[in-house]
């Protein structure tokens, strides 16, 4: 496995938790699910998607348990807010932030 030094443009690691999508090959059960006990399941044909708040450290952890279960990783998304300026004169803070991701919860498949 190669290991890839971190960016050193800025020195700075931001410990901010941020939202992520983390695609993998398959549905996984409930005793494979288990082990991402941080993260929400859901089912895009034939794949598992697992979302959550992750730090930094947590996001690497679910990337090494994933490689320790022998998972197939497709896809790791960062999903990010969008925040809608203010109106011209509006003193007010920005909107609440929209995820650029739909989320979809088990009700919604038809």
């Amino acid at each position: 496995m190669r290991v890839h030094p971190g960016a050193r443009d800025s020195g700075i690691v931001d410990p901010t938790p941020a939202r992520y999508a983390i695609r993998i090959h398959g549905h996984l059960g409930a005793t494979v699910l288990s082990a991402f006990p941080a993260l929400v399941p859901q089912w895009h044909g034939a794949d598992t998607v697992l979302i959550g708040l992750l730090d930094r450290s947590a996001l690497f952890g679910v990337l090494a348990e994933i490689e320790a279960l022998g998972l197939d990783l497709v896809e790791v998304r960062q999903l990010i807010r969008h925040q809608k300026s203010p109106r011209s004169g509006d003193s007010r803070s920005t909107p609440a932030p929209r995820w650029t991701q739909p989320i979809e919860h088990e009700g919604d498949h038809p």
